[in-house]
């Protein structure tokens, strides 16, 4: 009953934001402006691209939906949703709605997200930072996580928890103190990223990464200006307006779990054992995702 008060809450504001933006811009335009869907893989820089995209309701028609992120994968349970219930999700969302979500690249998922009205952009970040921000969010800010209690009671420090994140663990867990839960199973880092790379090769979705979005923040929301308004977005400001408007929206320490944000925070965090474990498990993928020439780091 409560879950459903908080969404029914959340779905009146929304219809307030929508109200204040139809005056602001008409409801013409806001029926016809395309949904802005932030995609990511966990702990790729999901609220830096969710604050961005959250500029566009002052450039344009957009609306900051404040619904729940849509996932494949229930962080409370640890259950795997249907596709057909995620497709419902992204069918409830209304044109101009900025929203966004954790969703594997299932065929008919990227169709959905790769049409009209959408206008989709997907994240990525190394998956070394990302492992270490996964333990610290796991660990800090996240109590009711189904893997809260494994790696709070069933591990004793960091490097244990880290070795975990990349390794994962079956259903049981790898300390004894926990509850066990047939879904408080972990896969290893490589099990967890395959599953989103098919956004990379996605026609009709723009992909960035994490580190390009720090670096080149100018050139990089230029690119995803003019991406929403090729699926179309429209604004009537100059282009150089609208980004120093986006970009004015990046706020790190506004992020509800935001520790350091920083590239390459994995060299301090890694010890060699998790190194080693790491490059056996996924240092191809680093290669083919462009964040390593070799195994040679």
């Amino acid at each position: 009953m409560a879950e459903d008060f908080k969404l029914n809450l959340k779905l009146f504001r929304r219809s307030l934001r929508r109200f204040n933006q139809s005056l602001k811009y008409g409801s013409e335009a806001l029926n016809h402006a395309p949904i802005l869907f932030a995609n990511s893989f966990p702990k790729s820089g999901t609220h830096l691209l969710i604050q961005i995209l959250s500029g566009f309701s002052d450039i344009g028609p957009a609306v900051n939906s404040g619904l729940p992120p849509i996932v494949t994968f229930e962080g409370t349970t640890g259950r795997r949703r249907s596709t057909p219930s995620i497709l419902i999700d992204l069918n409830s969302l209304k044109p101009a709605d900025i929203a966004y979500g954790h969703l594997h690249a299932e065929p008919e998922i990227v169709k959905r997200l790769s049409s009209t009205p959408f206008a989709a952009l997907n994240i990525i970040r190394d998956p070394r930072d990302v492992v270490v921000s996964h333990v610290h969010y796991i660990t800090e800010f996240a109590p009711d996580h189904i893997h809260h209690k494994i790696f709070m009671e069933g591990l004793s420090n960091f490097d244990e928890r880290l070795k975990y994140s990349i390794t994962g663990f079956d259903g049981v867990g790898p300390g004894k103190k926990q509850d066990q839960t047939e879904f408080s199973k972990l896969p290893d880092i490589r099990s967890r990223l395959t599953p989103f790379l098919g956004w990379l090769d996605s026609e009709g979705v723009f992909n960035t990464c994490f580190e390009t979005l720090v670096t080149e923040a100018d050139k990089t929301i230029r690119q995803m200006l003019e991406f929403a308004r090729e699926r179309g977005f429209k604004f009537n400001i100059p282009l150089d307006e609208a980004i120093q408007s986006l970009k004015d929206k990046i706020n790190p320490g506004k992020s509800p779990t935001f520790r350091s944000g920083k590239i390459g925070g994995w060299k301090k965090a890694f010890n060699e054992e998790n190194k080693s474990i790491f490059k056996d498990l996924a240092g191809d993928l680093l290669i083919q995702l462009g964040y390593e020439k070799d195994l040679n780091w």
